[in-house]
């Protein structure tokens, strides 16, 4: 049996992760086009580290560089079928997490997300890093 879907056809069992604006799953049709974002972090233009010790921008701008990235390959966050958000300290995370849900709210996405606590990141002092896959 075929199954028409809108794309995406999102999976929620429970509603416990609302709250963070991510879907436990989503169904879509193959991709005709698939975007892999690398890790991004709050580098600048020039590979500078910014806002060591801010949690918040750190993760502001790394959602803001994912988000640039996914405009010059033709797509935004509601393409973004798997987000990884790494972080080295969770607690700070989960406390700014409002610095990812706001821009998620904004481009009506919820895409399949995990977070995940490291030890460390490859550039000292960088508290945040993102990494996307996306489709169309």
């Amino acid at each position: 049996m075929t199954t028409q879907l809108s794309s995406p056809y999102r999976i929620n069992p429970t509603s416990w992760n609302a709250g963070f604006r991510y879907d436990q799953a989503q169904l879509r049709p193959a991709p005709t086009q698939l975007l892999t974002v690398a890790g991004q972090g709050s580098i600048d233009a020039e590979g500078q580290l910014l806002h060591v010790g801010d949690m918040t921008a750190q993760m502001a701008l790394a959602m803001a560089n994912t988000e640039d990235l996914l405009a010059r390959g033709g797509m935004d966050l509601r393409d973004v079928t798997r987000l990884v958000v790494y972080v080295t300290d969770m607690d700070a995370a989960l406390a700014a997490y409002g610095a990812i849900t706001e821009r998620l709210d904004a481009a009506g996405a919820t895409p399949p997300a995990t977070l995940v606590a490291v030890a460390r990141l490859a550039v000292p002092g960088m508290a945040v890093e993102i990494d996307a896959t996306a489709g169309r």
